[in-house]
């Protein structure tokens, strides 16, 4: 494949570094400027591709409004047409070398706090230009060796108060509005993020509104304990920030990006200071 992507011209592919859904990612230069760049490249096969096609342009017009060393920017999007139709979409972004969260060695409990906390200011960024992510997962976290991170794939964001037509999320991180349909907001992202932590602290996904195939339940949440309660060294205030992101009632979620920033501020400066005892030298315990 990437001979093909040869033959388009403005790129010099170096080779392919990841996969999504329905693209390949190639690390690239752009002939322009000699810009290093990440090529996302998606080729219309099916009619179901249209979708994928729409969250490419959605991503690329969400990055213009956003500014943020914690989102990844996008630069060029280049629509190929073959027979009066848009067949294969050609998206260049900041390229970044990192892994995702997902497949990120065992993190200490600080590197875990500290992870979400860039999190969040990058999420806080896009909620002050109007728009939601909509799909934080450990999958949509990228992590470098030098403890930086990205915001990647904005490709389900809309701006605040959006009714979506259909249901869309990571059923493992999806938030109750976003099932039922309602409006969402800033705090959409909260219980997303919530429930991002929550996996990255025990290993194991909150209940959502999306049942496992296994259930016959739609619309109602099993019962979730606690991170401390799963494992006693995680410190119980870290516990609390957790599951206040993830009540279902988006009113009893923190208000937004800016306090659950201040909480993990807190809590960071807890444990370097040694005022938030905790002898838990692993935060990542994935099971």
């Amino acid at each position: 494949m990437a001979k093909d992507i040869l033959n388009v011209g403005g790129f010099t592919i170096k080779g392919r570094i990841g996969a999504g859904a329905r693209s390949l990612i190639y690390e690239a230069i752009d002939d322009y400027d000699n810009t290093p760049v990440a090529l996302k490249r998606v080729i219309f096969e099916k009619p179901e591709d249209s979708r994928v096609f729409e969250q490419v342009e959605t991503e690329f017009k969400t990055a213009q409004h956003i500014d943020s060393p914690y989102v990844r920017k996008c630069f060029k999007l280049r629509k190929i047409r073959r027979m009066l139709r848009v067949r294969e979409m050609l998206l260049s972004m900041e390229l970044f070398d990192g892994v995702t969260l997902e497949d990120h060695p065992n993190l200490s409990l600080i590197d875990v706090l500290l992870v979400f906390r860039m999190v969040a200011n990058g999420l806080n960024a896009m909620h002050q230009r109007g728009y939601i992510h909509c799909d934080i997962k450990p999958n949509n976290i990228l992590l470098n060796k030098s403890g930086s991170i990205k915001i990647i794939d904005l490709g389900q964001s809309c701006k605040i108060g959006t009714i979506k037509r259909r249901i869309q999320g990571t059923p493992d991180y999806i938030a109750p509005e976003q099932v039922r349909r309602n409006p969402l907001g800033p705090k959409t992202d909260v219980f997303n993020l919530g429930a991002t932590m929550y996996w990255s602290l025990t290993g194991k996904n909150v209940p959502t509104l999306i049942p496992k195939k296994d259930t016959l339940d739609v619309w109602i949440r099993q019962p979730l304990r606690a991170p401390h309660e799963l494992h006693r060294l995680i410190p119980e205030t870290v516990s609390n920030l957790v599951m206040d992101c993830v009540k279902e009632d988006p009113a009893e979620r923190p208000r937004n990006m800016v306090e659950i920033g201040s909480r993990l501020d807190i809590l960071i400066h807890g444990i370097l200071s040694g005022t938030l005892k905790t002898k838990n030298s692993k935060g990542n315990n994935r099971t």
